[in-house]
């Protein structure tokens, strides 16, 4: 009998054709799912310690005074004591590029802010080696690298600098990625000295430590490196866990949807290939009692149809893994990007663990029903047939057919009570198909919701800053800026609306310990105010708005009063709302000027404007003209309000992972549709005979499992709600804030309105191939078939 069994595999493969290819399309798009949430859940996992030693990071990128130090001295310092490696020196200067052509439409003749910029060889040696993202490195004179995302900036794109000798014109060649962040745009060694102004220059040095895990062990490396050179010739350092620390924030605020996603396609992999393989096999019971009469033990039986089951999952599996690999490409390039971590790749034993446990749930899925039908006595099995039994769903039946419906729908909306366990199962794959679709819709919208409210930060069509000191010119008066000039340049330029002046400092809050960012607003900024969490935007001197972080740090409350001090003199405010704001740590204080009066801030140079245009006004043109108004006082450019890479991630997370729950919930009812209308082909022969119409007939197959699709969508829905309003806190909570009503509430009516009715598309389009067959299948084939 043992040699019979490969035979009762293949026929069993080859007979049930349908059932086949539905058990493939099942497991590869389980599979490719698995494949997707697993990898994004690793990949999640400590992005920026797997980046850090794929691009060989620095530990720390110091900067020097050219003027004080030799580069034989920059040198010397690689066997400073707990320097293990070292890379440079590259010499370094400031660039402020002007527009002179820009494939994303900033207009000619604007400018940009500055821009460090790094001379280096190549960009694949040394330490922080740079991720070419677009183009190539320069090679020439005149070639720059941009770093990636650090501004509106394409391969092609000309600038140029006024403030280098012979005003050169720069070429951007190609777009980079730093994950210390130890530049803003690379070129040639050469090209950066020929751009830097007499005696303007730096040098970078790049550094790892034997300890520099913490920021003692980082400052004890610097100091080592300081006591190697001149005095006063290190100008200050970055620190690789400054990078570290925000990256892991941005990878935090991620983990709570991806886990409720991965999770999701999990327990809907599962759920989906238990239905399939349980259906298929428990549609053979008569067979499976054939074959105990012709003398196969149970276990004959049982590891027969575990291997029927196994074929087609395997097929499916391994067609998988690589449709799940390419499906998480876009969206690891998308999360590197937001991460600024790089391309990330699922790792290699997810492609091996996520098939292998795929066909153990369908061997274990399989083998027990067959065993359990192995197990029944002979006649019983033979006595099974293919249908259920007569009494099931008759009272159902019954009593939808006194309601005033056409009786194919009455029909139709019975079935499901004859197989109250498989209508069950299938109905809970529908709701999680709709929760998943209620959860990834919320979840788009109030990421949207969030980048407007981070786009209020920044309101205005055009900013205004400071101009930097030209070389050569005398140095600016002790007096500092002349702000009021560049205020009446604004006011009097035509298509200005209104503006505001913003500055930041620092300064010191009772409670806190260092310093804390100030942002102080002068004139009217409550067109511009930012998206408010609880209590209102501040509206007289002696009132501030502070973020989540800042009320958490200090332990206050809106209501509360602080003091403020700085330089010997200090300020109470009261603070009248809790403002959403995601930079840094929240630890930022928003005010109105006049709140400080009196505390010799000093920091004119860093206040710029924020200026919003009339209706009709031509941005270029506007900017084109305050330039000219300016002078060398001040710089116009247009504020480019782009949309963040951690909203464009989210978004792609969001749509390609509700699309393959919605495609996993839709075999899997298509898969229940054709063994129950397989089942009850005989009775589908009888209604054709009696004058069942195909159109009728595909009414009866939709609507019987269109009830269902239904409930289960209502039920759903409030689900994916749930999930929504847990997810979306736990969020804000990973990146240190609260989130105001606006951005919680998004399930509107019209929202919700198709929403509710997700479980009934993706049940009826799961049904639409197998109604169509029973609509085709002639009435004397039906009547034929037992």
């Amino acid at each position: 009998m043992s040699a019979g069994i490969g035979g009762i595999v293949r026929s069993g493969v080859g007979r049930r054709r349908v059932q086949t290819v539905v058990m493939v399309l099942t497991t590869l798009l389980t599979v490719t799912a698995s494949v997707l949430a697993v990898g994004l859940l690793v990949a999640s996992s400590e992005p920026f310690a797997r980046a850090f030693d794929r691009q060989h990071g620095a530990h720390l990128a110091a900067q020097f005074d050219a003027s004080k130090v030799t580069a034989a001295q920059l040198d010397a310092t690689r066997t400073a004591s707990g320097v293990t490696e070292a890379a440079g020196p590259y010499p370094t200067t400031e660039l402020v590029p002007t527009v002179v052509s820009n494939k994303l439409g900033v207009p000619e003749g604007v400018e940009l802010p500055a821009f460090s910029l790094v001379g280096r060889p190549d960009a694949g040696t040394g330490l922080d080696r740079l991720e070419l993202t677009a183009g190539r490195y320069a090679t020439g004179p005149g070639e720059i690298v941009f770093l990636d995302d650090s501004g509106p900036f394409s391969v092609g794109d000309r600038f140029r600098v006024q403030s280098a000798p012979g005003q050169p014109v720069l070429t951007v060649v190609g777009l980079a990625r730093s994950i210390g962040r130890t530049g803003q745009v690379w070129a040639l060694p050469a090209t950066v000295t020929a751009l830097t102004p007499e005696g303007k220059g730096g040098l970078q040095m790049l550094y790892r430590f034997a300890s520099a895990t913490t920021d003692a062990g980082i400052n004890a490396g610097k100091d080592a490196v300081a006591a190697t050179v001149p005095e006063g010739a290190l100008q200050g350092g970055t620190s690789w866990l400054t990078v570290k620390t925000e990256t892991e924030r941005i990878a935090a605020t991620f983990a709570p949807f991806v886990v409720a996603f991965g999770v999701l396609g999990l327990v809907m992999s599962v759920l989906i290939i238990g239905i399939v393989v349980s259906g298929a096999v428990g549609s053979a019971t008569r067979r499976i009692g054939i074959l105990k009469a012709l003398g196969y033990s149970p276990g004959q039986v049982a590891r027969a149809y575990v291997m029927q089951a196994l074929i087609p999952a395997t097929i499916g599996a391994l067609v998988g893994v690589p449709l799940g690999n390419l499906a998480a490409v876009p969206i690891l390039n998308e999360e590197g990007e937001a991460f600024g971590t790089g391309v990330n790749t699922i790792d290699w034993w997810v492609s091996l663990a996520v098939p292998l446990a795929t066909l153990a749930a369908v061997a274990v899925t399989a083998f027990v029903p067959a065993l359990r039908a192995g197990r029944l006595r002979t006649v019983d099995a033979l006595a099974v047939g293919r249908t259920p039994s007569l009494g099931r769903g008759r009272a159902a039946r019954h009593l939808l057919g006194r309601l005033p419906l056409p009786r194919p729908v009455s029909l139709g909306l019975a079935n499901p009570f004859t197989r109250p366990g498989r209508s069950a199962t299938i109905a809970a794959a529908v709701a999680l198909g709709a929760l998943g679709v209620t959860f990834g819709t919320g979840l788009a919208l109030s990421v949207g919701e969030v980048q407007a409210a981070m786009n209020k930060r920044t309101a205005g069509d055009v900013e205004v800053g400071i101009a930097p000191p030209s070389p050569g010119s005398p140095p600016p008066s002790s007096s500092g800026p002349d702000t009021a000039a560049i205020e009446a340049a604004i006011k009097a330029q035509p298509g200005t609306a209104r503006y505001f002046a913003m500055q930041d400092t620092e300064v010191t809050v009772a409670g806190l310990t260092g310093t804390t960012r100030a942002v102080l607003f002068d004139g009217d900024a409550s067109w511009a105010s930012y998206e408010m969490i609880s209590g209102r935007w501040f509206a007289a001197p002696g009132e501030a708005v502070v973020p989540s972080g800042f009320l958490d740090a200090a332990g206050v409350h809106v209501g509360d009063t602080v003091t403020v001090s700085s330089n010997g003199t200090s300020a109470k405010l009261t603070i009248v709302g809790e403002a959403l704001d995601l930079s840094g740590d929240g630890r930022k204080l928003i005010t109105d000027t006049r709140s400080l009066d009196g505390m010799r801030l000093g920091e004119d140079r860093f206040k710029m404007w924020e200026v919003l245009l009339t209706d009709g006004t031509d941005l270029g043109q506007y900017t084109k003209n305050l330039n000219a108004a300016l002078g060398d006082k001040g710089h116009a450019e247009v504020n480019v309000a782009d949309i963040g890479e951690t909203v464009v991630v989210i978004d792609t997370l969001a749509f390609t992972l509700t699309l393959m729950l919605m495609a996993v919930a839709g075999l899997g009812v298509l898969n229940t549709v054709v063994l129950d209308t397989r089942e009850r082909v005989h009775e589908l022969g009888v209604f054709k005979a009696l004058g069942m119409a195909p159109r009728q007939t595909v009414a009866m197959v939709l609507t019987s499992v269109a009830g269902l699709g239904l409930v289960a969508g209502v039920l759903g829905v409030p689900a994916g709600m749930a999930l929504h309003d847990w997810v979306l806190p736990a969020m804000g909570h990973a990146a240190g804030t609260r989130f105001p009503p606006k951005i919680l509430q998004v399930y509107s009516l019209s929202v919700l309105a198709p929403l509710a009715l997700g479980g009934l598309v993706i049940a009826v389009a799961g049904a639409l191939l197998p109604a169509g067959w029973a609509a085709r299948t002639s009435t004397a084939k039906a009547l034929r078939t037992e």
